[in-house]
């Protein structure tokens, strides 16, 4: 499984959150199990392959954090989705873009032009082109207008090895 792969699973399971009342972690326990991941093989090819731990570790990381950190990353997209109001934004638009926004604030050995990107293409999978130019828009103007000049231009680097 690559970190592509890692990242779509925990955009799943950060949507899902909106629809429940469990916390993250209770979320994350019944969903990261091979069982759940045999069962869910049949319809998504993407559940074919369980993740290994360092894979489990991205996707815990990146739901807790979306988790914890909602309503800040809802923040960033509200004042960037100029002359969109957040209840306009469909659920799985914002969802990209929080577990991107997570990425680009707390886990800098991600380049922010790498989550942009992935962002961007995961997006193409769940919403029209419109929606994929419209994330791609807020994520650009987030990352200019809130991170130093040096961070922000960090190149998008080839994954290796290690991060599959």
């Amino acid at each position: 499984m690559i970190r592509s792969n890692a990242r779509e699973i925990a955009v799943h399971l950060a949507f899902a959150l909106g629809f429940s009342n469990e916390s993250a972690d209770e979320l994350l326990k019944e969903s990261l199990t091979r069982e759940n991941f045999q069962q869910l093989s049949e319809e998504d090819p993407l559940y074919q392959e369980f993740p290994n731990e360092k894979q489990r570790q991205y996707i815990q990381t990146l739901v807790k954090g979306v988790y914890e950190h909602g309503a800040e990353l809802d923040g960033y997209i509200s004042k960037y989705a100029i002359g969109w109001s957040f209840s306009r934004i469909s659920r799985m638009a914002a969802t990209v873009m929080r577990v991107a926004m997570y990425e680009i604030l707390y886990m800098p050995d991600i380049p922010p032009a790498a989550a942009i990107n992935e962002a961007v293409d995961l997006s193409k999978h769940y919403e029209t082109q419109e929606t994929a130019s419209f994330i791609n828009g807020i994520l650009g103007a987030f990352v200019r207008g809130e991170l130093p000049p040096e961070r922000a231009a960090a190149p998008a680097q080839p994954q290796t090895e290690d991060e599959q």
